[in-house]
């Protein structure tokens, strides 16, 4: 078992009078987190699974009452994968308020459902919590350092979902049934999602476009689709944990981008999945851009998971001066620019240096990327 770094806040805020819910992408632990929470819990509990059509028959508009008989003596409530209930939020709202001394676990890996429906009804009465697959600093602590970096290629084509990382041999395979179960299962299934042709192949675009600036209007072009139709998409695929945007800084200058954004993944094994590319690294044209990819979203973890508040971003020039990666917080402005290879210097974009004068600066390779990332 590989300790999560959220486990020990998720348990500090029990039986607070407010519900949890724990959101991520499908199988990244949300389920094994939420037994873990069972097995140590001295309260009787009830595990209810919306992915059974029963359970979701019995919690689609069911009133306090008709919650209180289903649940009996039980005092912890782990609803797994509460998006597929139809008003989760007010369901899990007469929880909190008309069911004492009675804690709610609610886990979502589709946080578009999930989120909508709890935002109003949960407001002052939830902790969410965002579980991701497995982060570098979990891997670390597992079994240190030295084995972590002996593996840092494996991580870079396969990624660090759990089953992935706890299942050497079969990566590919298992790999593949993630994504089919993200795409079908959480996004096909969607009204919102009316042509499934069009979202696999803005989702190949994407990857292949990986830690590349995106144009919305060049994705219409190129899949046939219209650019409302490609922001919905790209919106849906951030919000079942495929990707994550990252905005352009722009501050001091008139020809820095402004509404630029790049797009990576939160993990790079679904990626490498979705175009069937699993190659040796020695063999890839895109080990930058994996390299890039895995540092930002272990970045992305490492300030979640240490309540770091940060905004990060990318610098770029109408004249392509550009800065792979910047943090903004607590007054500071740090850049830094991502090497494969080792350098003995970087030379960060002169306009940059003037513009911000106070921002540090510092080149992250695979010699010093413990340092970013833990």
């Amino acid at each position: 078992m590989i300790d999560r770094f959220i486990l020990p806040s998720i348990l500090k805020k029990l039986y607070k009078g407010k519900a949890i819910i724990i959101l991520g992408p499908r199988q990244s632990g949300k389920t094994t987190i939420a037994k873990q929470i069972e097995s140590t819990s001295k309260k009787p509990a009830i595990w209810l699974n919306a992915d059974e059509p029963d359970i979701r028959e019995r919690l689609n508009h069911a009133n306090s009452t008709q919650l209180k008989r289903l649940i009996g003596k039980a005092q912890l409530v782990i609803i797994d994968e509460a998006q597929r209930i139809e008003n989760a939020g007010l369901m899990i709202k007469l929880f909190t308020d008309q069911i004492k001394n009675v804690q709610v676990i609610a886990t979502g890996s589709s946080s578009f459902e999930l989120s909508d429906k709890i935002k109003e009804s949960l407001a002052g009465r939830k902790w969410a919590f965002h579980l991701f697959p497995f982060s570098l600093g979990e891997m670390v602590e597992a079994h240190g350092e030295l084995e972590e970096s002996r593996l840092l290629e494996h991580r870079l084509v396969y990624g660090m979902f759990p089953e992935v990382v706890t299942s050497p041999g079969n990566e590919t395979g298992i790999l593949s049934g993630i994504a089919d179960s993200v795409l079908y299962k959480d996004l096909f299934s969607l009204e919102k999602v009316k042509k499934p042709a069009l979202l696999e192949k803005l989702i190949k675009a994407l990857a292949l476009q990986m830690g590349s600036e995106v144009s919305y209007h060049e994705l219409s072009q190129l899949i046939g689709a219209d650019k409302e139709t490609i922001e919905r998409y790209v919106h849906l695929l951030e919000r079942t944990f495929v990707i994550f945007r990252l905005p352009a800084y722009s501050r001091n200058l008139r020809n820095e981008l402004k509404r630029a954004r790049k797009i990576y993944f939160y993990d790079n094994g679904i990626r490498n999945s979705i175009l069937a590319q699993f190659s040796h690294l020695n063999l890839r044209t895109d080990k930058g851009a994996l390299w890039e990819n895995y540092l930002v979203s272990e970045r992305i973890k490492f300030l979640h998971y240490h309540n770091k508040l940060r905004n990060s971003f990318f610098w770029r020039t109408q004249q392509q001066q550009e800065i792979d990666y910047l943090e903004e917080g607590d007054g500071e402005l740090s850049a830094f620019e991502f090497k494969w290879k080792a350098k003995t210097t970087v030379k960060f974009p002169s306009q940059f240096l003037i513009a911000y004068p106070n921002a540090s600066t510092k080149m992250i390779d695979t010699k010093n990327y413990f340092d970013f990332l833990l």
